[in-house]
């Protein structure tokens, strides 16, 4: 995909629109993946002022790479501060001082409710995922939820094996009743484009493309049959700064890591000649 003398992909275009959704001068609970790195591309061009909260305890948190977990030290390391687990839910997220939840799924439903824990029967599934964590608290606590996946009949599914996190669970006033704080999901954004809950029924609509897509390749990828808005806008493409910054990340991470492998075969090198 292109625009102009700016060539981007599929996935750098969902990042750079999943980063504009983040305004500068809020407190983001940010999950590990998708999220973090298009949470950290916010920081670093147009929300230099976004905070960002991981669920390890750090508050604050300017990862100077990607971090692999919501335990790797470079969280803590550049952090204004770390607190206690038991802080950061009962302190931060339950008591509503959260600004926006950001976070990925390896399923949605047409109602933003999330599953990140098995695909198949629970007793015995076909794939056992990375589990709930604190996705659930987030997207019942925090004021507004961002939510983040590509785009496939996989991903976006007529029937949940399994209801992790909630959205709207079947839609209108449903999610009301169970006294959340939060508001609940305000937009989820994919490879193809942006979805909003309707406000009167909070199915999701597709109102918006990404360059290139269409409603037609978004009805294909979707598992049930996809409303989509009478007047769907097109996304701005990812701007020189945008793509710079991201890409920029995505190689300081991947040179981190070599390094971080190299380390551990040293290691394991020193480890195995001293038990000989």
């Amino acid at each position: 995909m292109s625009s102009g003398a700016n060539r981007y992909t599929t996935d750098e275009m969902m990042t750079v629109a999943a980063a504009r959704e983040l305004r500068d001068g809020v407190l983001c609970f940010v999950g590990i993946g998708l999220p973090s790195e298009a949470a950290n591309l916010a920081r670093a061009t147009h929300a230099p002022n976004c905070n960002l909260v991981y669920e390890s305890g750090t508050i604050g948190a300017k990862p100077e790479v990607l971090p692999h977990s919501i335990g790797d030290g470079e969280l803590a390391e550049h952090a204004d501060s770390v607190v206690p687990i038991p802080e950061i839910f009962s302190y931060w997220l339950q008591t509503g001082r959260i600004d926006v939840g950001f976070l990925g799924a390896a399923q949605i439903d047409r109602f933003a409710n999330i599953n990140t824990t098995v695909i198949g029967d629970y007793g015995s599934p076909k794939v056992r995922l990375p589990g709930a964590g604190g996705a659930p608290e987030i997207a019942a606590s925090a004021k507004e939820v961002i939510l983040m996946l590509r785009h496939s009949r996989r991903a976006f599914v007529e029937e949940l094996a399994f209801v992790t996190s909630v959205g709207y669970l079947d839609g209108s006033d449903a999610r009301s009743k169970l006294r959340y704080l939060g508001a609940g999901p305000t937009v989820v954004i994919t490879d193809l484009g942006i979805l909003r809950p309707d406000p009167q029924t909070k199915e999701l609509t597709l109102t918006q493309l990404h360059p290139g897509a269409t409603a037609e390749e978004a009805r294909e990828a979707t598992g049930w049959e996809l409303r989509v808005a009478d007047e769907v806008g097109e996304t701005d493409p990812p701007d020189e700064k945008e793509l710079h910054t991201l890409r920029e990340l995505r190689e300081k991470t991947e040179a981190a890591n070599k390094e971080t492998q190299v380390l551990r075969e040293l290691h394991a090198r020193i480890g195995a000649a001293r038990k000989r």
